[in-house]
């Protein structure tokens, strides 16, 4: 799996439920983004942005394209900086589980 970490510059701080409409209304836009397991959106002091979980580095890829950084600089006024990470393992308190490369691990004692 890829994580990519999405920082959007930007001052002040959205108030919160600024920030949660905008992002109930953008959910849209991600809803079919292929290989797109899950996208957390980020309100800080220091701007927005989103924590994306994707099911490979190609799929990723595709999504933060050549076209990417304009479309997100038109939309939110600033530039924004993308880094991925390689993300083998998953701790997942909500299902009890630990995953290595999405399948469940056995952890040492």
């Amino acid at each position: 799996m890829i994580i990519a970490l999405v920082q959007i510059p930007r001052s002040p701080k959205a108030e919160r439920d600024a920030a949660v409409k905008a992002a109930l209304g953008s959910t849209k836009i991600y809803k079919d983004v292929k290989g797109l397991l899950s996208k957390h959106y980020l309100n800080g002091e220091v701007g927005g942005g989103g924590v994306y979980m994707f099911d490979s580095r190609e799929n990723a890829e595709a999504w933060f394209n050549d076209e990417w950084p304009a479309w997100i600089e038109g939309r939110f006024g600033a530039k924004p900086t993308l880094t991925l990470y390689d993300c083998h393992v998953v701790l997942d308190n909500v299902a009890e589980e630990v995953r290595v490369d999405g399948e469940p691990a056995d952890v040492p004692a």
